[in-house]
């Protein structure tokens, strides 16, 4: 039989008509079948684990599958003992409880708990119980013991390690007791613990995958308001965004320094920075557009970088960038050979200057200028640049790199363009500029 969401990703008049067929009884059933409802990545992973951590975007279902678990293992397990912890009683019981998706209101009638808010706690009618708890008050979870637990926003626990710790400790009833974490991810310590842990599952989602349910002109204001930012990319897309230790660059500074595109208006000057990817099977070919603005600063523009293309087809998205920017010339890392990149980008028909930089001596002493420039406010990105900033964030002090994949590409060419107009502001010889 079809899922939910099947129906939901197909023709509207095909689900009425289906559902006009189902008796009453069947109807009433499928209200609570979250084998029906679920999506798979609201499933448990498989294999043996002792604690599920969701890291999942702002509307994702993470209550929804926070709960439906929680109750699979109540209605399952007689007299089973169960611990839900939020930040704080208030918030869980709001949420976990009392919330929309919460225990009450998924319930079907024949099961439904009865709720004691001044004991914290709901009782099933098998004599499963859950009590509620506050991970502000790590010492409540001392003396309890539990079977399962349900652990909600992880990463806003104003004492996140400690209440955790506490709470495993009480995980000793039953063969293979378990723990799910729903959070929107954050690089909290807690968070970060966790995923380096043994026996714990991670899987996430963003809040696409739910659309369905949620406010399509909701949505789309997210997207558009928020898509491809540091909170975008953490609150919508799920992911867990972290600091490299020594970092030129951090995710907070980079956010600061964005502006919207629209706003940085005609340049003065433009300058593309290539990174050539060294075999036609290698890397990406890292093609990044910078320009100097009329008001002094700096503005990367574009990242037009090309995924592992063979030689002409990088040297097209060259010539093509510097075609919609008017740039005026192109810096590009030379270590395939300075003549054989030139020679390269003048099949393309590009006609700028080509101003070779090798990556070996280069890389190190040119990179902490332009981070120190992000520093002092003279950059800005006009718009949202979400794997170059990946790979920003991963340049470290001293000419270090613990970013994604092998070599920043699209890093590399942000540096060279950045530094070139750097160079032009600190010697004067810019356009339209002149020393006095």
């Amino acid at each position: 039989m079809k899922r939910a969401i099947d129906w939901a990703e197909g023709r509207s008049k095909d689900f009425e008509v289906w559902f006009k067929r189902l008796r009453r009884a069947k109807a009433e059933a499928l209200l609570t079948d979250w084998n029906w409802w679920r999506r798979d990545d609201q499933c448990p992973p498989a294999g043996d684990w002792r604690v599920w951590l969701l890291l999942a975007g702002r509307g994702f279902g993470k209550t929804r599958t926070g709960a439906e678990w929680v109750r699979a293992f109540a209605e399952t397990t007689p007299g089973a003992r169960i611990a839900l912890v939020a930040a704080t009683l208030h918030e869980a019981r709001q949420v976990m409880v009392e919330g929309e998706s919460g225990l009450l209101a998924i319930a079907p009638a024949a099961m439904r708990p009865d709720y004691e808010s001044s004991l914290r706690r709901l009782t099933w009618p098998n004599g499963a119980v859950a009590t509620l708890y506050s991970a502000a008050e790590p010492e409540s979870l001392r003396g309890p013991e539990h079977g399962a637990a349900w652990c909600d926003e992880i990463a806003k626990w104003p004492a996140g390690e400690a209440a955790w710790d506490n709470l495993m400790l009480t995980m000793r009833i039953g063969d293979a007791p378990r723990t799910i974490a729903t959070t929107t991810p954050r690089g909290v310590p807690l968070v970060r613990r966790l995923m380096t842990e043994d026996g714990v599952k991670a899987t996430g989602g963003g809040t696409e995958a739910n659309r369905h349910n949620l406010s399509g002109s909701w949505l789309a204001a997210m997207k558009r308001i928020h898509g491809g930012t540091r909170l975008g990319r953490q609150e919508l897309e799920g992911e867990l965004l972290e600091d490299v230790e020594g970092a030129l660059w951090t995710r907070g500074l980079v956010e600061r320094c964005r502006v919207d595109a629209a706003s940085v208006g005609k340049p003065v000057r433009v300058v593309i920075g290539v990174d050539p990817p060294a075999t036609s099977t290698g890397d990406a070919c890292g093609i990044v557009v910078a320009a100097l603005l009329r008001d002094g600063r700096l503005a990367v523009v574009e990242d037009a970088s090309v995924e592992n293309p063979p030689p002409h087809i990088w040297a097209q998205a060259v010539a093509a960038a510097a075609a919609r920017w008017g740039a005026d010339r192109v810096v590009a890392e030379s270590n395939m050979g300075g003549e054989m990149v030139e020679g390269t980008l003048r099949q393309a028909d590009l006609a700028l200057p080509v101003v070779p930089v090798h990556a070996s001596v280069g890389k190190a002493r040119r990179a902490e200028p332009v981070a120190l420039a992000y520093e002092r406010g003279q950059v800005v990105h006009a718009g949202a640049f979400a794997e170059l900033e990946d790979q920003l964030c991963g340049f470290q002090v001293g000419g270090g790199y613990a970013g994604p994949g092998r070599s920043p590409d699209r890093g590399d060419a942000c540096v060279w363009a950045l530094a070139v107009l750097l160079e032009g502001l600190r010697t004067g010889r810019e356009p339209g500029v002149r020393r006095v």
